[in-house]
């Protein structure tokens, strides 16, 4: 029996990367798992949305993608150390450990307890070799042995679950450039508003759209300037809630996704992006170097303005160099969520 650990992600409002990495997981693995959820009180999972805790047997797995401690789940770091059945889990990265400063505190307070536990699972899966090495160094510095090596899984590209259908840009309309994530610093949205000013003063026509959720915490200061900027400049348009039909509409007008973040763990927007056949201007970080290598994607450096105006001016312009990057998105074999549940499933057995 595989149980899939569903404890906040279940019913989650927030449209998180982890989020979709939840759901879209849940949805392709099918009857195949059993939804449970950790019980505080009880110290043990039970079933989600039943009662009574789960008899766990040695040959079952538990699998999660969720992140956790000690303090937030009570008895799970005992449940951990005496697991009655084998722990799996899928990690995502190490940002909180390596951006305190721009990172909600109560993802930096419970990170070094969540990698910790993870070295006791039975196996875990990183969505990138960049947090494999992350985890793999925590590991080291602390002295850690894990039961068994980091593997790295490919997470799927196909959000909404839709075939894939090539993309061709609208004729007649201005370029839209489009940014997907939560509104915060880590996602460096404020350089993207640098770029868009600087552009829309040289005269260049293009609208700018952006879509995520406000990070509560270090969020407001950037939703502010956003939100002053889009009420005096119609061609910036602020989406704070889109759902897949809503953002598969922006992915067809867009020219291109732009994402100047400085930290991730997979970066799904590139990957959900080329599923729409629509190239990806991204950071020239080691993670998204690993998913822009097979085309379709341009790379600028990391919070660098000059060279982030200089790409951008380059996609607005250079219809050539945007018609072969959308080829090379067609043409790019893509992992699919169904994908990452098979390798999943062959993993645990």
């Amino acid at each position: 029996m595989i149980y899939y650990d569903v404890t906040k992600m279940d019913g989650a409002r927030g449209r998180s990367g982890l989020t979709r990495v939840s759901t879209r997981l849940r949805e392709e693995l099918g009857d195949r798992v059993t939804s449970v959820a950790w019980h505080g009180r009880r110290r043990n999972f039970h079933r989600a949305g039943g009662s009574g805790v789960i008899e766990f047997s040695p040959s079952d797995w538990l699998l999660t993608v969720e992140l956790f401690s000690g303090d937030e789940r009570p008895g799970f770091r005992e449940f951990v150390a005496h697991h009655p059945c084998r722990l799996a889990a899928v990690f995502h990265d190490a940002i909180p450990l390596r951006l305190p400063h721009i990172t909600w505190p109560q993802s930096v307070q419970r990170h070094p307890d969540y990698l910790k536990l993870l070295a006791a699972f039975d196996r875990v899966w990183a969505v990138s070799e960049a947090s494999r090495a992350d985890l793999a160094g925590f590991w080291r510095w602390q002295g850690v042995t894990p039961p068994a090596p980091v593997g790295v899984i490919e997470l799927g590209a196909d959000f909404d679950g839709a075939a894939r259908r090539p993309a061709t840009e609208p004729d007649g309309n201005r370029p839209l450039l489009l940014g997907v994530g939560i509104i915060e610093p880590r996602k460096n949205q404020g350089l993207l508003l640098d770029v868009a000013e600087e552009l829309w003063r040289e005269g260049l026509d293009f609208e700018l759209h952006l879509v995520g959720r406000v990070n509560p915490h270090f969020g407001p200061p950037l939703e502010r300037r956003l939100r002053r900027l889009a009420a005096r400049e119609s061609r910036l348009q602020y989406h704070a809630a889109a759902g897949d039909a809503r953002l598969r509409e922006l992915y067809a007008r867009a020219r291109a996704v732009v994402l100047p973040t400085l930290a991730e763990g997979c970066g799904l927007p590139l990957l959900e992006a080329l599923w729409c056949g629509v190239p990806c201007l991204a950071s020239d970080l080691p993670v998204l170097r690993e998913n822009a290598a097979g085309g379709g994607c341009l790379l600028a450096k990391v919070d660098d303005r000059a060279d982030w105006s200089a790409q951008v001016r380059s996609v607005l312009l250079d219809a050539a160099r945007v018609a072969r990057l959308r080829a090379e998105a067609a043409a790019r074999p893509l992992p699919r969520w169904a994908d990452t549940a098979r390798t999943l499933l062959q993993g645990l057995g």
